[in-house]
């Protein structure tokens, strides 16, 4: 089993890259959450790597993360999972994001993700309660108080912005913000980014 790479970043073709390990090349297929964080090609590159192994093919997929990988082992486990949508999954949405929508089951979050439907979003929220890596859990709970948080970052999503641009948001908001407040802030420093 492949556990992890390090090698130097040859290649970036979304999902696939190409990391050189002391002269072989290794092609791996990651989700967007970490194709964005990665550093430029002919740099150094650490992965988290899972190897998967069927009859026709042998697939590798990388993680900046340890939690990211923990994650989508998680969404293999689930019937009906595969590799491509489980990459799917964490792609749109972060580990803490991920976490964050299991702990308060909205269905609505998963949905938006291209390839997950109603009742594969509420397989997922069922399988997934109290599976996914516990750091992510607590960074989850840590975003916002659950009420005015969950309010808030719904407002932003009905608004138009994406998961990442409303987490961003709701990060710099005081703990214990209202409703209102929170979206009148969170609305001023999307407004400024």
């Amino acid at each position: 089993m492949i556990g992890r790479l390090t090698g130097i970043l040859l290649e970036k073709n979304p999902p696939q890259i190409t990391v050189d390990v002391h002269g072989v090349g290794y092609e791996v297929d990651v989700p967007m959450s970490t194709f964005y964080n990665l550093p430029a090609t002919g740099e150094k590159v650490s992965l988290h790597t899972h190897l998967l192994v069927r009859e026709d093919a042998q697939q590798l997929y990388g993680f900046l993360s340890e939690g990211e990988r923990g994650a989508f082992r998680q969404l293999l486990k689930i019937s009906g999972i595969g590799a491509r949508t489980a990459l799917a999954v964490l792609s749109g949405l972060s580990v803490n994001e991920l976490a964050q929508a299991v702990a308060m089951q909205e269905a609505g979050r998963l949905v938006k993700i291209p390839g997950i439907g109603k009742k594969t979003a509420e397989r997922l929220l069922l399988e997934l309660k109290d599976k996914l890596p516990k750091s992510a859990l607590v960074s989850a709970a840590a975003v916002a108080a659950p009420d005015a948080g969950s309010d808030i970052l719904n407002a932003l999503l009905a608004l138009g912005y994406n998961e990442r641009e409303a987490a961003g948001a709701m990060k710099a908001l005081p703990a214990g913000v209202a409703v209102s407040e929170g979206i009148r802030q969170a609305l001023k420093s999307l407004s400024k980014s």
